[in-house]
C-alpha cells in the first residue's frame, strides 16, 4: 500500500519548522521529527492541501512557493511518497494540535533532531544546499 502525502519545508527567518509526532500507532515514527504536511484531498491540489493542513494542525499561515523534491520510502507497514514543497510564513507562532512540540531551526542544525526516516533526506538536502 502506497500513501501520498504533501510535505512542508517552511521557512522564516532564515530557520526551518520542525514538527515532532507524537504517539503513533506504528511505533517506529512514535515521537519522531518530520516536515508537516498530510494528504490530499479529493479535488484539492497539492499547495491547497499544504495550506489547509498546516492551519489545521499548527494554526500557521503558509505562503507556498516551489516543490523542493520527492521522497518515496518504504517503511515497513506501508510505503510513502511524499512530495515537498518550500514554503514561507511571515508569522511564525504555532499552535500544536498534532504534534507534541515543535522548533525553529538553522539549515545547519537540522540533523540533531531524531527524524521520521523518510524526512531525513528533506534534512540533509537542505543542510547540504545551505538552503534559504
Amino acid at each position: 500500500m502506497t500513501i501520498h502525502v504533501v510535505a512542508a519545508i517552511v521557512e522564516h527567518k532564515d530557520k526551518f519548522l520542525c514538527v515532532q509526532r507524537g504517539l503513533h500507532s506504528f511505533g517506529y515514527i512514535s515521537y519522531k521529527y518530520e516536515f508537516p504536511g498530510g494528504k490530499v484531498e479529493i479535488n484539492e491540489t497539492q499547495e491547497s492541501a499544504l495550506v489547509r493542513e498546516l492551519k489545521e494542525e499548527l494554526n500557521l499561515d503558509i505562503i507556498v512557493k516551489e516543490h523542493f523534491m520527492t521522497v518515496n520510502y518504504q517503511y515497513p507497514d506501508f510505503d510513502l511518497k511524499m512530495k515537498c514543497f518550500k514554503c514561507h510564513t511571515s508569522q511564525p507562532k504555532i499552535i500544536l494540535t498534532e504534534h507534541v512540540a515543535y522548533k525553529w531551526l538553522p539549515a545547519n542544525n537540522l540533523l540533531s533532531l531524531d527524524w521520521a526516516p523518510a524526512d531525513i533526506p528533506i534534512a540533509q538536502r537542505l543542510v547540504e544546499e545551505g538552503c534559504h
